[in-house]
C-alpha cells in the first residue's frame, strides 16, 4: 500500500519482523499528536484514563470463553512457574474484573474507562504496512451503565467523541454496521474511511443511507419464479465441475443451480449449500454455527465423508450438518450434485428432496441487490477500518462476576460497551488519503511540523542569518518547524520536502532576499508566493487557521 511504501521512504517507520514496527521521530511525533487528539475527546466525554497490563493471566479468557474464539491469534506464553499467560490484543476482561472488585452500588455507575496501550494479535498475514500488524498502539474505552438505556446514552457520546477525533485528524469517515467478531456483543459498528486500497468493502444505499461492512450486510435477493415441482432426474455432465460449467452444460442460468460448499467448524465437517447465482459469506456462516473456529475443508475430507467433489448432493446426505441459506427456498427444480462422478440431479427441491438443519441468511450482500430496508439498489466501495464500537451488554460482567446492587437492593450484571482506535492506522490512512506521486501530504492537525523551513546554499551567511531568525522567530510565536540547515542542492530538499509531507514550506534564498521576502507554499498546492519578511509571521497564522478543521456542533 502507498502508505507503506511512503513510510518506508520517508525514513518514518523501520520492519523489526513481519508485523512489527520501530517508529522513528517524525512518525512518532504524529502519534503522539493523534494520541493527544484522542485523550482530549475522551476526557471531554467524561472518561478517566488508567493503564492495564499487557500480560494477562490465561484463566481470565477461560472464563469468558474468548480464548478459544480468538484462537491462534491470541499470543501466549508461560512463565518460570509454568503460569500461562496471553499477551493482551484487548482488554475486556481484565477491566471488567477491575469493576467487579470496585464496582458494587448503582451510585458508581455510570463509568468510563480508558487507556492507550500497545496491543498484540497474532495475525497470519500481517501485510499493508501500519494496517495489518502483530503489535499496535490502541485507545480502548469500556463503558460501565446500570442498563441498557444507559448503555444507549454512553455509546452515543462514544460515536459523537470518535467522530470528533476524525475531524480533527482530518480524516472523513463513514459510520457503518458492523460484526462483532471475536470481541462479542450485540450492536457493532465501526468508523471507515474510504480508500481504494482498503481492505474492507462497504455495501451501502444511496436512497435510504443504510451502509455495512459486506461481513454483515444483507440484501434483497433476487426472486424466482415459483414451479410446480417435478421428478427428480439423473442426468450426466461429463467434464462439468463447477457451477459455471454445469449450467454452461445444462444450458440453465446459475440462479438454477445449488452450490455445495464444504468447510470444518470446530473440527466437525459442515455440508453448506446455496443459490448457484450467490456466494457464501464466511463470517456469517461462522455467527450462524456459534463456533470458535472455522475454515474451508480440503478435497481428502470432503473425499473421506464419502463425497464425490465437483457433484456433492444434499440428496441422501448423511450425519453431516447442512446449511444453508435462506435463497434456495426461492424457486424449484434445481440442479444439484448427485454423489456420482460427473453426474447431476435435475428437478431437486427442498424440502422434498432433502433436509436442512440450519435454515439462514448466509450470503454474501452485493452492489446491484436490493437494500434491506428501502429495496432500492445497493452499491459498494472499498475502506479501511480506523474506529470500532460495541455494545457488550451483560454477557461478560456475568462471566466475571462484576454485578451492582440496585436501588431495590436487586444485584444485577454491569451492562458493558467497548471503544477502540488504533493510532497507527490513523497514521496510515491519512497517507492513503492525502499523498500524490511525489510524497505525503499530512492533514495540518497530525503533520509531524506545521512548517518545513527550507534555506537554500545556506553557507551564505546573509541566508544562514536571515533563517535563524525566522525559526527563532516562528518558535517563539509558537510554530511547529522543521528547519533544513542541511547544505544540499535545492532540488534535494525540494523532494524530501515533499516527500514527508509537511503542510507548509518557508524557502529563504539568494532570489527570495533581493526583494526582501521568503517564499511560501502549502505542500496541496502548486502555487507560491512571495511574501515580505515582515508579514511572514501573519501570512502563516491565516494560512494554519484556514486549515484547522472545524468541528460540528
Amino acid at each position: 500500500m502507498i502508505s507503506h511504501q511512503l513510510l518506508l521512504r520517508a525514513g518514518m517507520i523501520h520492519q523489526v519482523a513481519a508485523g512489527v514496527y520501530s517508529y522513528l521521530p517524525l512518525a512518532w511525533r504524529v502519534l503522539k499528536k493523534i494520541e493527544d487528539i484522542i485523550r482530549n475527546e475522551m476526557n471531554e466525554a467524561g472518561g478517566q484514563e488508567l493503564t492495564l497490563p499487557v500480560l494477562q493471566p490465561l484463566e481470565l479468557w477461560q472464563e469468558t470463553g474468548r480464548d478459544l474464539a480468538f484462537g491462534k491469534s491470541l499470543f501466549t506464553l508461560s512463565d518460570r512457574k509454568d503460569h500461562k499467560l496471553a499477551l493482551g490484543p484487548t482488554h475486556e476482561e481484565v477491566i471488567t474484573k477491575l469493576v467487579s472488585h470496585n464496582v458494587k452500588s448503582y451510585r458508581d455507575l455510570p463509568l468510563l474507562l480508558y487507556q492507550i496501550q500497545t496491543k498484540f494479535r497474532d495475525e497470519p498475514r500481517p501485510r499493508a504496512g501500519l494496517i495489518r500488524v502483530r503489535e499496535f498502539s490502541m485507545k480502548d474505552l469500556y463503558s460501565f451503565d446500570t442498563d441498557e438505556d444507559g448503555l444507549s446514552q454512553s455509546y452515543d457520546r462514544m460515536l459523537k467523541a470518535y467522530q470528533n477525533i476524525y475531524t480533527r485528524c482530518g480524516l472523513p469517515t463513514l459510520l457503518i454496521e458492523a460484526d462483532s467478531g471475536a470481541i462479542g456483543g450485540k450492536d457493532s459498528h465501526e468508523f471507515m474511511v474510504i480508500a481504494e486500497t482498503g481492505e474492507d468493502e462497504v455495501i451501502y444505499c444511496d436512497n435510504c443511507k443504510y451502509t455495512a461492512n459486506a461481513e454483515k450486510a444483507q440484501s434483497i435477493k433476487s426472486k424466482m419464479e415459483s414451479e410446480e415441482p417435478l421428478p427428480l432426474e439423473e442426468v450426466a455432465t461429463p467434464g462439468a465441475a463447477t457451477i459455471e460449467e454445469v449450467s454452461s452444460f445444462l444450458k440453465i442460468p446459475k440462479s438454477k443451480t445449488l452450490k455445495a460448499i464444504f468447510g470444518i467448524a470446530d473440527g466437525k465437517l459442515i455440508f453448506v449449500l446455496i443459490r448457484g447465482d450467490l456466494e457464501v459469506n464466511e463470517t456469517k456462516l461462522k455467527n450462524a454455527l456459534h463456533c470458535n473456529e472455522f475454515r474451508m475443508s480440503t478435497g481428502d475430507e470432503v473425499a473421506k465423508a464419502g463425497i464425490v467433489a465437483g457433484a456433492a448432493s444434499p440428496v441422501g446426505i448423511k450425519s453431516i450438518k447442512v446449511v444453508a441459506d435462506e435463497s434456495i427456498t426461492s424457486g424449484a427444480n434445481f440442479v444439484a450434485g448427485a454423489n456420482k462422478p460427473e453426474t447431476h440431479l435435475k428437478n431437486v427441491n427442498h424440502p422434498r428432496d432433502f433436509k436442512v438443519d440450519l435454515m439462514t441468511d448466509i450470503a454474501q450482500a452485493r452492489a446491484g441487490e436490493g437494500c434491506p430496508k428501502c429495496s432500492a439498489k445497493l452499491s459498494s466501495i472499498r475502506g479501511i477500518e480506523v474506529g470500532h464500537v460495541f455494545k457488550l451488554g451483560t454477557f461478560l460482567s456475568e462471566k466475571l462476576g462484576a454485578f451492582f446492587i440496585d436501588p431495590e437492593g436487586t444485584s444485577r450484571p454491569i451492562v458493558m460497551g467497548c471503544y477502540g482506535i488504533g493510532l497507527g492506522r490513523i497514521l496510515a490512512v491519512a497517507i492513503e488519503q492525502s499523498h500524490d506521486d511525489k510524497g505525503i501530504i499530512w492533514p495540518l492537525p497530525i503533520a509531524p511540523y506545521q512548517i518545513y523551513l527550507c534555506p537554500l546554499h545556506p553557507e551564505s551567511p546573509k541566508i544562514a542569518d536571515t533563517a535563524e531568525k525566522l525559526y527563532t522567530e516562528l518558535e517563539t510565536q509558537g510554530f511547529e518547524v522543521l528547519f533544513d540547515d542541511r547544505n544540499e542542492s535545492p532540488g534535494v530538499k525540494f523532494n524530501d520536502a515533499d516527500l514527508i509531507g509537511i503542510p507548509v514550506r518557508v524557502t529563504v534564498s539568494s532570489r527570495t532576499l533581493e526583494k526582501d521576502s521568503v517564499e511560501i507554499k502549502k505542500r496541496s498546492e502548486k502555487e507560491s508566493q512571495l511574501v515580505p519578511l515582515g508579514k511572514v509571521v501573519a501570512s502563516l497564522q491565516k494560512l494554519i487557521s484556514e486549515d484547522l478543521p472545524r468541528l460540528s456542533k
